[in-house]
């Protein structure tokens, strides 16, 4: 069973910055891809950025430009780095990987909260 633990969240000003962690436990498989999701209160859960094993990236527009997805695949860790962090972008953070056991199965964190301030 893969787990997935992520790190980085709290409270910034606008225009600051954070690194989201995301480390991934419990398999010997491929991590075909690893991305990062947000859900504000009331919204559904968006695509905020994502990477493959091959390192294709791939970035909501809403983010483009200010953050930045990348991954250790010895260490099975992806990285989110979120730069000129405005208050819309207040959210939780949901890590997601997809894992090549033979059938490509996901899974989800548990979320790490993201909170902006004007």
């Amino acid at each position: 069973q893969v787990q997935l633990v992520e790190s980085g969240g709290g409270l910034v000003q606008a225009g600051g910055s954070l690194r989201l962690s995301c480390a991934a436990s419990g398999t010997t498989f491929i991590i075909k891809r690893i991305a990062w999701y947000r859900q504000a209160p009331g919204e559904q859960r968006d695509l905020v950025a994502a990477i493959t094993s091959s390192g294709h990236t791939n970035y909501a527009d809403s983010v483009k430009d200010r953050f930045t997805i990348s991954r250790d695949n010895t260490k099975k860790t992806a990285f989110l780095q979120m730069n000129s962090l405005k208050p819309e972008d207040t959210a939780v953070y949901y890590c997601h990987v997809v894992v090549d056991e033979d059938s490509l199965n996901q899974y989800w964190g548990q979320g790490t909260q993201v909170t902006v301030s004007s």
